[in-house]
């Protein structure tokens, strides 16, 4: 049986915690800034969790994480 490889377009975006919630990044925080305000771009930062209706389709992409 062939290895199982990661996905290298989720291995780059998601990561787990502990309690294998989903880890990921805001969208809309590449380009065009100078419209976003301040408050907003500040929200984007942060990291937030995957729901978790998604959680089972990225662990899929990811089996050796």
């Amino acid at each position: 049986m062939p290895k199982l490889k990661n996905h290298s377009g989720a291995k780059k975006r998601f990561s787990f915690t502990k309690t294998g919630k989903v880890k990921r990044a805001h969208a809309y925080k590449s380009h065009i800034l100078t419209k976003k305000d301040t408050k907003r771009k500040r929200g984007l930062r942060k990291v937030v969790y995957a729901d978790k209706t998604n959680t089972m389709a990225i662990k899929a992409l990811l089996p050796n994480k």
